[in-house]
């Protein structure tokens, strides 16, 4: 029982460099028009957030989703669609998690000004600490005339 146990598990431990997950590759780089489109993709995908990896650009993501979504957008710009209607379609799908700057709305305002609220909260709190401190501390003893200095 032991031996096929200590068999298995170097099996396990000689398999598992084969099973690591790798970085798709991007077989072939895209292929830019000219200058100015190649600059509205890099402008417009370093806006967008790759929804697998959350903290990184869909330009700095070699997720092969964000691979699939460097050519969607590519592919949505070759049609003429805009930058807006490009990020309206990817928040349509994705949801407003894929903007790094989401709209500032009903749903979004706490996202916006929580840290705001959270500041202000945090300095009123300390100042009524502060004051209410301030006001219980014990007066200092007079002094006497029979005290030497």
């Amino acid at each position: 029982m032991i031996a096929s146990l200590r068999a298995l598990l170097l099996a396990l431990a000689l398999l598992a460099p084969w099973a690591a997950a790798q970085p798709a590759g991007d077989p072939a780089p895209l292929q830019f028009r000219d200058a100015a489109e190649e600059r509205r993709f890099h402008a417009l995908v370093s806006e967008l957030r790759c929804v697998m990896c959350q903290n990184q650009s869909l330009a700095d993501s070699n997720a092969q989703i964000a691979v699939d979504l460097r050519r969607e957008v590519l592919e949505l710009m070759r049609q003429g669609k805009s930058d807006a209607e490009i990020k309206d379609f990817l928040v349509a799908r994705y949801g407003e998690f894929v903007l790094y700057r989401p709209p500032v709305d009903a749903k979004t305002w706490l996202l916006w000004f929580g840290p705001a609220l959270v500041l202000l909260l945090g300095g009123w709190t300390v100042f009524r600490i502060v004051r209410r401190r301030a006001g219980t501390a014990a007066p200092a003893p007079a002094p006497t005339d029979d005290q030497e200095w």
